[in-house]
């Protein structure tokens, strides 16, 4: 008997089609997934730095937060540099964070230190102002919202007045990154890939109409910075 007559015969063709539609979606996600895997990395990292001290004491402040695992340099001095970052939001009215929405980053200055090619990124969105710019087509960091770098170092104070509060850092490096003149624009391809549906930032980061378990992890990490943060200056 030839080897479909078989399945057919003991159900199991529908078996087998059912597993391949079920993980069919997973591996469309692969790298929305991964992105958001190697995010809640990345935050951990930040959250876990004793040099991190303002960023910890800052954390509930932020309307969102912006990471960016992998941020990488075209050139070795002169040349762009651009990557992938995800977007949480915090939610006023229930306290939740929700999210992710997904963003590509791109610059056209020098950037990093000489020597440096990749740095990751954590940017705290400390205004209204700031949160909705990221809700349009683009923004550009020191044109539509001021940027600024965020202080290092244990005991760190600083009244920073920003929509924008970046920290980036390459293998212990701090500070490799000039965020100014960065362009940060929505990734709606990403965004459908994840969540399997046509979503837009604002569907994901106002409306909250878009959910994937996947991200509970770094949801639920971002609430506990947000709970134990001391509230900043």
């Amino acid at each position: 008997m030839p080897p479909s007559s078989s399945f057919c015969r003991f159900g199991l063709l529908p078996l087998a089609l059912s597993l391949v539609v079920a993980a069919a979606p997973a591996s469309a996600q692969y790298e929305q997934r991964n992105l958001v895997t190697q995010a809640t990395i990345t935050l951990a990292d930040f959250l876990d730095d004793p040099d991190m001290d303002w960023l910890k004491a800052n954390f509930r402040r932020a309307k969102a937060v912006l990471i960016a695992p992998h941020v990488a340099k075209a050139g070795f001095i002169l040349g762009g540099s651009g990557g992938r970052a995800i977007v949480v939001a915090h939610d006023p009215k229930t306290g939740k964070w929700v999210g992710p929405a997904f963003y590509t980053l791109a610059t056209a200055s020098i950037g990093f230190q000489a020597g440096i090619s990749v740095s990751e990124v954590l940017t705290l969105v400390m205004t209204e102002k700031g949160f909705h710019t990221l809700l349009t087509s683009s923004v550009k960091l020191g044109g539509d919202a001021a940027v600024a770098a965020g202080p290092i170092g244990a005991g760190a104070q600083s009244n920073l007045q920003s929509d924008f509060v970046s920290f980036s850092r390459a293998t212990g490096v701090y500070g490799g990154l000039n965020f100014d003149g960065t362009v940060i624009a929505p990734s709606n391809d990403w965004n459908q890939a994840y969540y399997g549906k046509p979503f837009h930032a604002p569907d994901i980061l106002v409306r909250m109409a878009a959910h994937n378990k996947q991200a509970t992890e770094l949801l639920n990490l971002v609430t506990r910075a947000s709970k134990n943060s001391r509230g900043g200056t």
